[in-house]
């Protein structure tokens, strides 16, 4: 069976974005920072309210941030 990963590109989001902090995405997204670490860093896959949340702080899509792969 096939594993499925999610991976994201939030890091370089934040820097092209007046190189928000972390901690300014997670107020605004209204969790942690360390829920936006583990994001970050594919250890934590958002709840999909979470990932809307997200995109909506950089106004994009979720596929504009999120992908969605096969390993």
């Amino acid at each position: 069976m096939s594993k499925w990963h999610i991976s994201n590109n939030i890091r370089t989001l934040r820097f092209n974005h007046d190189e928000m902090t972390q901690q300014q995405l997670a107020d605004k997204a209204g969790v942690t920072r360390q829920t936006i670490v583990a994001i970050e860093k594919g250890n934590y896959s958002p709840s999909l309210e979470l990932a809307f949340r997200i995109a909506r702080v950089f106004d994009l899509t979720l596929e504009e941030i999120f992908t969605f792969e096969e390993n």
